[in-house]
């Protein structure tokens, strides 16, 4: 009932954020930020998603998590390289960006496993080292990156028939931004199914609340954490994809730059909630772009404020996790 109610209040906030600004910006105006908004949410849920399910299911501090993003961001420029670039037609090129995604999502997954097994298992339980020891680990991926692709820009396009806008009377609506949104929609419902419609769901669940008497059953409760870290990997590489696809031009330090807003997100959210963090990332998003458009300076303080306002009001995040 109060993980309802949160949820009522913070879709209200958010309705309402996009309502006052309507008057403020112009129709016109006012529906390019929104969609704008919208979309940069979707990427920022996915890529923050996973570091808020490490966090939620395992008690890990992952601040490497922005490593994943760029390994995520170089597969996909790999996988266009190797492919040759995108074939002709809409189908085919949205084909294609999935194609992107799934090699970003191998990519980081694989890159998770490794990242677990080598630096976070020795740190289990002890936040401190945990801080410490991957914020090491994303610098080290770094650079491991640098010595295979250079430290130049990687550009990366967008196939031509997802470039340029969808006209509706005056208004604008870019046609990459629409594919991002139903993306994370997909994203966050296939999320919020694996883990309350599912038996897998509910043994990892069961785990974090009682991790003895999920092994007494005979479940490898050490081999499901590790599947959720390698989940959130993956979803933090998909994220670096599609992120970078948007940007059409980034660097090395693309999971880096990202990692304040997902660090934003994830504690506005409720540390541990993918609803939250989903919200979260809209709210997010919305600010971002609408204070940006009104007066550019103000954008990152913008940013800090609202967290900071957010959890003065609900200290726990907009939706908490009911035993944190």
């Amino acid at each position: 009932m109060i993980h309802q109610k949160h949820i009522v209040e913070t879709s209200a906030l958010i309705v309402a954020l996009i309502l006052v600004m309507l008057p403020i910006l112009g129709f016109e105006s006012w529906a390019v930020l929104t969609l704008a908004g919208l979309s940069m949410a979707m990427m920022i849920f996915i890529m923050a998603s996973g570091m808020t399910l490490v966090f939620g299911l395992m008690d890990v501090l992952n601040f490497g998590h922005g490593a994943f993003i760029a390994v995520g961001a170089y597969a996909a420029a790999s996988m266009v390289t190797l492919v040759g670039g995108y074939p002709i037609g809409t189908v085919l090129a949205i084909l294609t960006v999935v194609g992107c995604a799934l090699a970003a999502l191998v990519a980081g997954g694989i890159g998770g496993s490794l990242f677990e097994r080598l630096l976070v298992r020795p740190t289990y339980g002890n936040h401190m080292r945990q801080i410490l020891i991957t914020t090491g680990g994303l610098i080290i991926v770094e650079q491991v990156l640098i010595v295979f692709f250079s430290p130049r820009e990687i550009v990366l396009l967008r196939p031509e028939e997802l470039q340029g806008s969808l006209l509706i009377g005056n208004i604008a609506l870019e046609k990459y931004r629409l594919l991002m949104v139903a993306i994370g929609l997909l994203v966050f419902s296939g999320l919020i199914l694996l883990f309350n419609r599912t038996k897998l769901g509910l043994l990892i669940r069961a785990a974090v609340e009682n991790r003895k008497m999920v092994e007494a059953l005979g479940y490898p409760v050490r081999g499901l954490f590790i599947g959720v870290f390698i989940t959130g990997s993956s979803l933090a590489g998909v994220g670096g994809a599609l992120w970078a696809l948007q940007q059409e031009l980034f660097t090395v330090t693309i999971g880096s730059e990202a990692m304040l807003l997902i660090f934003i997100v994830v504690v506005t959210g409720g540390l541990g909630s993918v609803s939250g963090c989903f919200f979260s990332a809209l709210l997010t998003a919305l600010v971002a772009n609408y204070v940006t458009f009104l007066y550019p300076p103000l954008s990152a303080f913008a940013l800090i404020g609202m967290m900071a306002a957010v959890l003065l009001w609900r200290p726990q995040g907009l939706i908490p996790v009911a035993n944190r």
